[in-house]
């Protein structure tokens, strides 16, 4: 694989494919993506919702499952969790370990296909966390059916999955559009839709250095999203619109999940 560009095939709308994020996730992207997420801007927008979730379900024992480069795993770290990272793609986990490295810390990471999450990590933990709109990258059901079962069967009895998502159903039913103050904060980075329709939604990422990438995603709507933690055996799903409980009055950027496992 040339690591210098992305490969899309002759038609970029027809790749639908679970297992091209690792096509995706070049040196160059990532190399770009933390000026996309901004981790000084991204910490003031989030401030500690994550944490705060995790401190009331008494969570010590973390598994980071999209670890990107890093920006959740080293503010867990940072509030006293222990944490372990993973991510699909080597490269990724490479530039995180990096900024931990730089920031005094450093990371647990293991290299993971969250389908066959349980090949590579034998241990238990208290909370799953998937951010970062990860999940978008399953295209099949059946794909996103076993990552569940994978994220359930590493959790303890009474342990909880936090999952995150961009708001599709807004997306797919009135359009794009973005406030632009959680998570891709970077100012001088353009995030727009190429295309979207029920299956695919093609994102397009503009940077300073004229440089454009792309990622396909699949176009999740949260309640099918709620409704299959539930069929895999999740006993409640809360979910959250831009880190607020309540969010009838405006429509949010993301949705995010807090899935319960115990009984």
């Amino acid at each position: 694989m040339n690591n210098e560009t992305q490969n899309y095939g002759p038609d970029p709308l027809a790749m639908r494919e679970t297992d091209h994020y690792k096509e995706e996730y070049i040196r160059a992207l990532v190399e770009h993506w933390d000026e996309l997420i901004d981790w000084d801007a991204r910490m003031q927008s989030e401030g500690n919702f994550f944490i705060e979730v995790l401190r009331q379900k008494g969570a010590k024992r973390i598994l980071d499952v999209a670890t990107g480069t890093g920006f959740h795993s080293v503010s867990l770290l940072k509030a006293g969790f222990e944490v372990v990272s993973a991510d699909g793609s080597a490269e990724m986990l490479a530039k995180a370990f990096e900024n931990a490295y730089q920031r005094g810390f450093i990371l647990r990471t293991i290299h993971a296909d969250w389908r066959w999450l349980n090949r590579n990590i034998h241990e238990r933990f208290d909370a799953v966390i998937c951010l970062g709109n990860s999940f978008t990258h399953l295209f099949s059901d059946r794909d996103r059916r076993k990552a569940l079962a994978e994220f359930y069967a590493v959790l303890r009895h009474d342990g909880i999955l936090i999952l995150d998502q961009r708001n599709y159903d807004a997306i797919l039913d009135k359009g794009y559009t973005s406030k632009h103050i959680y998570y891709y904060c970077g100012e001088n980075v353009k995030v727009e839709p190429e295309h979207v329709d029920e299956g695919l939604a093609r994102f397009r990422y503009d940077f300073p250095d004229n440089s454009t990438f792309y990622l396909n995603m699949y176009p999740l709507r949260k309640n099918y999203v709620q409704n299959l933690m539930k069929q895999v055996g999740f006993q409640t799903v809360k979910t959250f619109g831009d880190f607020k409980e309540t969010y009838h009055s405006q429509t949010p950027d993301f949705f995010v999940h807090v899935a319960e496992k115990s009984y």
